[in-house]
């Protein structure tokens, strides 16, 4: 019988080099929160000394992520390395599906608003809308 290891690989086989389901979950989260910050791929690329397409292919899941390039982009936005494993264990597999995007462009938009009353206007509407149901 073979045992699962803490690598991930199965003991007496060799280990894997794809990414797999919680390196995709990561990217998904880091992209979340660069996308609630209102940073571009290139900015955040830029600023965690990558290129453009490194980061994507982090977002995507496609390429591991280091600790040490974690704990960076962690730093980067502001957030603690555990952000990006919350709620993994009770995750199905990362959707880009419309209304997540809707809802991360909102975020975006809505931290891009300066004037604080045009920000509780818009808060105020949410929650009458969302009363609504």
């Amino acid at each position: 019988m073979n045992h699962i290891i803490a690598s991930g690989t199965v003991r007496g086989s060799k280990p894997t080099n794809r990414a797999g389901e919680a390196d995709r979950y990561v990217g998904q989260r880091i992209r979340e929160r660069r996308v609630m910050l209102g940073l571009s791929q290139q900015q955040m690329a830029d600023m965690i000394g990558v290129t453009y397409q490194q980061a994507h292919k982090y977002e995507r899941g496609i390429n591991r992520i280091s600790a040490g390039r974690l704990f960076e982009i962690a730093q980067v936005l502001g957030v603690p390395v555990s952000f990006f494993f919350e709620g993994l264990d009770q995750h199905d597999p990362p959707e880009g599906n419309g209304r997540q995007r809707m809802c991360l462009e909102l975020a975006r938009n809505f931290s891009m608003i300066r004037n604080e009353r045009h920000q509780e206007a818009l808060s105020q509407l949410a929650r009458a809308l969302a009363a609504e149901v």
